[in-house]
């Protein structure tokens, strides 16, 4: 593997290879723990105030949660496309899916204003929090946002060196960093999307759904399933199945995770409930409650969900909840998520994988679109 540093060329120290999903997730840990531990080596001679205040934030975060889906969905395309034998690259390229999902949380809270992540204070949060601590000068507020961006962009540029230092190694490299570089662009236009459609109030379902498969549904198991088949060697069929398949299994993941920011605990799901609400963010479940609305002709709901609605009073996130229920919004939703989801594992039986695999992904399925684990939300 020439040009691989000798940190990142490693597979799983441990010994046995992983043969399962979950042992996927379970040593794609000890590959990011040795990939954090030297990139914050790195940060503390490059400028120890640079590393304490954010390289080590970073490193904290990302070992601090997640549940490691995407490792788990590469390891699926990976085996679903006849992978066999060495694994390291699949781990590495977990590892680097992890990186950048980091970058993408920490942006993310930002942009949303969101204090709380993973059980925990934002990086931002915590940021601003150190700001006021030391005594530093200026607004604490904007000193963190500026201060977690670049820890955003830190993790991407980790996750960046990391599957090209894998790509590298790899004979099937150009078509690994192909589907990467996609990813990338994926992420960026969703996330834009995103914040274009709250500031022209937008509230399609079409754009929704645009919005939720740019910005998750991608970069969550479509990407990440073709991205380890790519390492397989796979085949153009195989590649398009995967592709639908993580298409409709991250749409349901997606419309879940709407679901759970506006009626979930966040004790449970470890991020604020209601948020996305009292912004009136356009995702699927609030789009469908305007269509609805709309449709029955109930002005009162019409104008409680409306975009653009943030700052009128009385309109708590009690009764943006109950404005939801009223239309039926959340059994609509409910059913598209089943809809979703079986759509998602019916591309996934075009790839001809073996039943085992075929099972894990249905379990990975259920469990991300909260479909059989009692839908409580569990931290991803």
């Amino acid at each position: 593997m020439l040009g691989l540093r000798p940190d990142l060329a490693e597979g799983d120290s441990r010994g046995d290879a992983p043969t399962t999903a979950v042992d996927a997730i379970t040593h794609v840990e000890a590959v990011l723990g040795r990939v954090l531990d030297t990139r914050a080596r790195e940060a503390r001679r490059t400028d120890p105030v640079f590393a304490r205040d954010v390289a080590d934030r970073v490193t904290a975060f990302v070992r601090r949660g997640g549940k490691r889906l995407r490792t788990a969905f590469a390891w699926c395309g990976w085996r679903a496309a006849g992978g066999s034998g060495d694994a390291a690259a699949v781990l590495r390229t977990g590892a680097a899916l992890e990186l950048v999902q980091a970058c993408a949380l920490v942006q993310d809270d930002v942009m949303d204003g969101s204090p709380l992540r993973r059980g925990a204070p934002a990086l931002h949060a915590d940021l601003a929090r150190m700001h006021r601590a030391v005594g530093m000068n200026g607004p604490p507020e904007r000193f963190a946002a500026s201060a977690a961006v670049l820890a955003g962009d830190l993790a991407l540029v980790w996750a960046d060196d990391l599957l090209t230092e894998t790509a590298l190694g790899s004979p099937h490299g150009a078509r690994l960093y192909g589907e990467w570089r996609a990813m990338r662009e994926e992420m960026v236009a969703g996330q834009y999307r995103d914040i274009h459609a709250q500031a022209t109030g937008s509230s399609g379902v079409a754009e929704a759904l645009a919005i939720a498969e740019l910005k998750s549904a991608l970069y969550t198991v479509a990407r990440p399933l073709a991205l380890g088949a790519s390492l397989a060697d796979a085949d153009p069929y195989t590649l398009e199945a995967l592709r639908a398949a993580g298409r409709c299994a991250g749409l349901a993941f997606q419309l879940r995770d709407d679901l759970l920011g506006a009626f979930g605990d966040p004790a449970v799901t470890g991020k604020p409930a209601g948020d996305d609400l009292s912004s009136r963010k356009l995702t699927y479940l609030l789009a469908t409650a305007l269509g609805l609305a709309r449709a029955d002709g109930d002005d009162e709901v019409t104008a409680v969900l409306t975009p653009g609605g943030a700052a009128r009073p009385g309109h708590s996130v009690t009764r943006l909840r109950a404005a939801l229920e009223r239309t039926g919004a959340r059994t609509v939703v409910e059913a598209k998520i089943a809809e979703l989801a079986a759509d998602g594992l019916r591309h996934f039986g075009r790839t001809g994988a073996a039943p085992a695999v075929r099972r894990e992904f249905a379990a990975m399925v259920e469990r991300a679109a909260g479909i059989t684990a009692g839908r409580t939300g569990e931290v991803v």
